[in-house]
């Protein structure tokens, strides 16, 4: 199996998601260059950091944090572009268990159950995946907290948000999801996980 592997190895050799820069053997979706390189913003050691203050004054969250920069053009961005949109769903649990790894870390993963947010079920199905459960299983990975998918809904189908301003996306989110049974989360702390954040619409509506 180990031949197999190598031949495998040589005749398709891995490259970097970010880069596209083959990769070395034992590296996985980014080249050890590229994930020293990403640009973290450590939101998770600072108290009242960027994320958080998203949801000042509009909800109330215990903590909040971002893993990386998401910057329009950089090579970062393909990660994201390639986990949406070319089924690579293997950068959603990688992504997931490094920023767990960081996350077990400190104090501020306290959660019974980690939700990621809804596609609607249209959307869903068109894409054949939702985005952000993969980084949610990944994450859970790491803490063996159960993902739960079927408490929270999406009920409308809407454009997407990435033109929009900040009005605009809050009240694109309005009536948006719902909670199919309360039961199941009552008095539970919840980790919600999206795959980008911007204005914080999204995860305000959920």
């Amino acid at each position: 199996m180990s031949l197999l592997h190598d031949i495998f190895y040589i005749l398709f050799p891995p490259v970097c998601s970010v880069c596209g820069r083959m990769m070395g053997k034992g590296e996985k979706v980014m080249c050890t260059f590229c994930l020293l390189d990403m640009p973290r913003t450590d939101y998770h050691l600072l108290e009242d950091n960027p994320v958080e203050k998203l949801f000042w004054g509009r909800v109330p969250v215990a903590k909040a944090a971002g893993y990386f920069f998401y910057t329009k053009g950089s090579s970062y961005q393909r990660l994201i572009h390639k986990l949406k949109y070319k089924s690579r769903t293997e950068i959603g649990e990688f992504l997931g268990e490094m920023y767990g790894n960081e996350l077990v870390e400190t104090d501020m993963f306290n959660a019974d159950f980690i939700i990621p947010v809804p596609l609607h079920p249209m959307k869903e199905r068109l894409r054949g995946y939702n985005q952000s459960e993969f980084i949610a299983q990944g994450i859970a990975s790491i803490f063996d907290t159960p993902v739960i998918t079927d408490v929270l809904i999406r009920k409308k189908n809407t454009s997407s948000q990435t033109r929009k301003s900040r009005f605009d996306r809050s009240m694109n989110m309005e009536g948006m999801f719902a909670v199919k049974d309360k039961s199941k989360i009552e008095d539970c702390s919840i980790l919600l996980v999206d795959d980008v954040v911007t204005t914080g619409s999204t995860l305000e509506a959920c």
